[in-house]
């Protein structure tokens, strides 16, 4: 077998045999098959795509590259939650108390974040204590025990994805559905869970811009979990604003905390209502989605989902008092408004836009060595649609710096204020199953 026969193969756009892709994967990732070769076959499949089969092929070989987190001694049926990423996503921090609390197994390994804010385990040592370095054994202990436990990600996951994502992030060739697909499917068949709820995310702050676009790599995605024998389904959710009111680590706390008491965001208790739902379903808890919903929701009007939290933060260490005193949580030193220039309606929020304006406060990193700071972000007070009076306060700006004059000056141009009055965006667009 030669790579050069089969760059040309796939140039032609003819189908790759399942031998030929784990050749590929497996020469690329011993290092035998060079770069050169490798980022000619991702423009090939840049160009002429891949069939399904090639999809849950390459998806496979890149799962078996690596280590496989086994699973099996959790009882039950484990389901996993991935989210194509937002600013303000906060629902990992919500859906795991919440669908733990009514017996569903979340085994949730989590990395930290690169970007707008910190990822789930940055977010979590926003509490005193909290860690996630704990043995694989224990992990699987904490999730028997308490249904609900994270776990740091294992550095040998999919090292054929982490290669083959460096190439294509200087080849042009990352914006490909086929391999966007089979990387992240890559990542959760890997972690071990029996079925995924994806959240596919639409809209500015979306890597899938448009709702065209987020429907073909949903589709994508289902299909290939479905193909290799993983139960999958997708939400396809709005990403045009940020999700809920906070962006920042610990100010996403503690709105994960008021919505398990029931007073969260409207936005994002429906989010994590309809994930949640789904997810109960998937493990079998329930026999129709309607069931599932209510069973959710009766845990979080009887404390059900916040006991569940303050037992999972204190199993890994984590100080549970944070719960009913969220002022334990990091502060900054400082707070200000952002005041509307104009009356009128919020028109526009570039979610991303606003994510790197955060950043620049320190809430996320702009490279893998970047320290983070907890504290820093923003409460939004208006959204989409609603209307605003000079003078009042958009959002609130939590800084540990006084300087923040470049971050006002972003948020200006990314937060539209107009004499038009505007609808708020649809949050739920579709749902993706076989």
């Amino acid at each position: 077998m030669r790579m050069v026969d089969l760059i040309e193969k796939k140039r032609d756009g003819r189908e790759l045999s399942t031998e030929e892709i784990n050749y590929i994967i497996k020469g690329y990732t011993e290092g035998d098959i060079p770069d050169y070769q490798v980022s000619a076959l991702t423009m090939a499949i840049y160009f002429q795509g891949m069939t399904e089969k090639e999809r849950a092929d390459l998806t496979m070989a890149m799962v078996e590259s690596g280590e496989q987190i086994d699973l099996s001694k959790i009882e039950g049926v484990k389901v996993d939650k991935h989210s194509t990423g937002g600013v303000g996503d906060t629902t990992t921090l919500v859906l795991g108390p919440l669908v733990a609390s009514v017996g569903v197994p979340v085994a949730k390994m989590s990395g930290r974040g690169l970007g707008h804010t910190g990822g789930t385990i940055d977010k979590l040592e926003s509490i005193s204590g909290f860690h996630v370095e704990i043995t694989k054994e224990e992990f699987i202990t904490l999730v028997n025990q308490n249904k609900l436990a994270v776990i740091g990600q294992t550095g040998n996951l999919t090292p054929a994805d982490k290669k083959l994502y460096a190439l294509r992030d200087v080849t042009a060739t990352v914006d490909s559905v086929p391999l966007i697909a089979s990387s992240i499917m890559s990542k959760k068949i890997a972690a071990g869970a029996d079925c995924i709820v994806l959240d596919v995310k639409t809209g500015a702050g979306a890597f899938m811009k448009t709702v065209e676009d987020a429907r073909e790599l949903a589709k994508a995605m289902v299909r290939i979990g479905n193909n290799v024998g993983r139960k999958t389904m997708a939400i396809i959710s709005d990403m045009s604003q940020p999700l809920g009111f906070a962006i920042g680590n610990a100010l996403e706390v503690k709105e994960a905390i008021d919505t398990l008491k029931g007073e969260g965001p409207e936005d994002l208790t429906e989010l994590c209502l309809t994930l949640g739902s789904h997810m109960v379903l998937l493990a079998k808890k329930a026999s129709n989605i309607e069931e599932a919903r209510a069973l959710l929701e009766e845990a979080i009007k009887n404390g059900k989902a916040l006991e569940t939290f303050k037992i999972f933060l204190q199993a890994q260490g984590g100080d549970p008092t944070v719960v009913d005193d969220p002022a334990k949580l990091p502060q900054a030193k400082f707070t200000f408004e952002l005041e509307a220039q104009e009356d009128g309606y919020v028109t526009e929020m570039v979610a991303d836009e606003i994510g790197t304006a955060a950043m620049l406060l320190g809430a996320g990193r702009a490279t893998k060595d970047s320290i983070i700071d907890l504290a820093v972000g923003f409460v939004l007070h208006k959204k989409i649609g609603d209307g605003v009076k000079k003078g009042e306060s958009l959002l609130t700006i939590h800084s540990n710096s006084e300087d923040i004059s470049a971050v006002k000056e972003s948020l200006y141009q990314n937060i539209k204020v107009s004499k038009v009055e505007t609808k708020a965006p649809i949050l739920i667009h579709e749902e993706i199953t076989e």
